[in-house]
């Protein structure tokens, strides 16, 4: 599997994992939730990391922003991973 594959392939597994509903979307109180699992409840932070990672600004967070997030921040999600 090619890095960009397994980078997807990991992007996925967080996604579906904060995805409670699986409507393909993780919204704001999902996001609150799973931070609030990994030890970030802060609302204040949640509503910061929502808009890093929602580009498009609809209010949830799509499997190609969190992604896109993970390139740019990837010590941040390998953290994330971990944790899960």
């Amino acid at each position: 599997m090619a890095e960009s594959e397994a980078i997807r392939a990991e992007c996925e597994r967080i996604f579906n994992r904060f995805d409670c509903n699986g409507d393909g979307k993780i919204s704001l109180s999902e996001l609150e939730n799973a931070l609030h699992a990994l030890g970030s409840s802060s609302p204040e932070e949640v509503r910061r990391r929502m808009s890093e990672i929602d580009k498009d600004g609809n209010g949830f967070i799509s499997l190609d922003e969190l992604c896109e997030f993970q390139r740019a921040n990837p010590d941040l999600m390998k953290e994330v991973c971990r944790r899960l």
